[in-house]
């Protein structure tokens, strides 16, 4: 399903005064957006405020990881699958994609288990995406995460197969392991045409070329074209998902697929105001920097936008749906609030055998 970068922004959406740039607090080691209180907002978000974010995603983060070292286990040729693992297991891995898958599946009362197997392979198209973004002939990033990225540890060669033996691996996983008895077959056919579709020519590829072809620097529209594309697409391929493993229909898919578009976007962009206020630490080549483009005061207007556009869509859901929505919710905050720090990646050896039980129970 083709999406226009003009969908992002809705002409009802209010152009508010904008606060004063962010300042980086330093009481923490990350970084945190301050914005002022909104006065113009219309959108009437429940107390997500009341719903524990931080320990819902910490409660996934060690079965996802259990999920991800049961499918990665070394085999011949054993340095490309030591650069697969090298790549999914970090220390500072948020496992953002996977949780909101999760987050989409339980939203209609879908027990995870049956969205665990695609949360998992997202997140290793998720990796694969970043080692094929690092490479010196994309971004030229020497590290991620804090660490040497994966062709700066294994060399270019190893990285790039690494990269593309990922995604497959990831579908053969999907097919391998969702349950049957909790998800049909031809759900799982729309799930993977999702995921081919999110890192195919019209998605996530699409959008490193625009950003290497310097597309995103020529102005707003051509910035956050590229964002939707490179950062959005992921998020809403994972929102929707979600969805379509617990048999939401077209209107709820539609939902999600906008909200998860926004979440995306908006993340990246509050990320984009961070790193140009840190002298953009880790990035060497990217162009798509919509503080560059438009300036700080117009991206903290966007950010103020689109915060409100996500939320605005979730409406639909808390009608029917009460608290369950409340992740989703939650979400939204913390992609510009950032009020907590979470941390993946557990090495194998160190996921538990009471992670795949929390899994199994589920």
């Amino acid at each position: 399903m083709a999406l226009s970068t003009s969908s992002l922004l809705s002409s009802h959406l209010p152009i508010r005064k904008t606060p004063k740039p962010p300042r980086l607090l330093s009481k923490t080691h990350h970084p945190t957006l301050s914005l002022r209180p909104r006065c113009s907002s219309s959108t009437a978000t429940p107390a997500s405020t009341s719903f524990d974010l931080r320990s819902y995603w910490t409660s996934l983060i060690s079965v996802i990881e259990s999920e991800l070292d049961a499918a990665l286990t070394i085999q011949y040729p054993e340095n490309m699958y030591e650069a697969m693992r090298y790549s999914v297991f970090s220390g500072s891995a948020k496992r953002a994609p996977p949780i909101m898958c999760i987050a989409s599946c339980e939203l209609f009362g879908t027990p995870r288990a049956a969205a665990l197997p695609t949360a998992a392979a997202l997140e290793m198209v998720h990796a694969a995406s970043h080692v094929h973004d690092d490479l010196p002939c994309m971004d030229a990033a020497p590290l991620r995460r804090g660490r040497p990225s994966t062709h700066a540890q294994y060399g270019v060669d190893v990285a790039l197969l690494a990269g593309d033996a990922l995604f497959p691996l990831g579908y053969t996983h999907v097919i391998a392991k969702t349950p049957p008895d909790l998800v049909p077959r031809d759900a799982l056919l729309s799930v993977l045409i999702e995921i081919a579709r999110t890192v195919g020519c019209n998605g996530m590829a699409a959008g490193q070329l625009l950003d290497l072809t310097g597309a995103a620097a020529t102005g707003e529209v051509e910035v956050l074209q590229v964002l939707e594309k490179k950062f959005g697409g992921l998020a809403e391929c994972s929102a929707v998902c979600g969805g379509m493993l617990a048999g939401a229909g077209e209107e709820d898919q539609a939902a999600l697929r906008q909200y998860g578009r926004t979440v995306g976007v908006l993340y990246e962009l509050v990320d984009d105001v961070l790193m140009e206020s840190n002298g953009r630490a880790g990035k060497m080549r990217s162009n798509a920097s919509v503080v560059r483009t438009l300036g700080m005061e117009r991206t903290l207007e966007l950010v103020e936008q689109l915060r409100d556009k996500a939320k605005n869509g979730l409406q639909r859901f808390g009608d029917q749906y009460g608290d369950q929505v409340l992740p989703l919710y939650s979400f939204v905050d913390y992609a510009v609030e950032r009020g907590f720090v979470v941390e993946g990646g557990v090495e194998a050896g160190a996921v538990t055998a009471a992670a795949t039980s929390s899994a199994a129970a589920s």
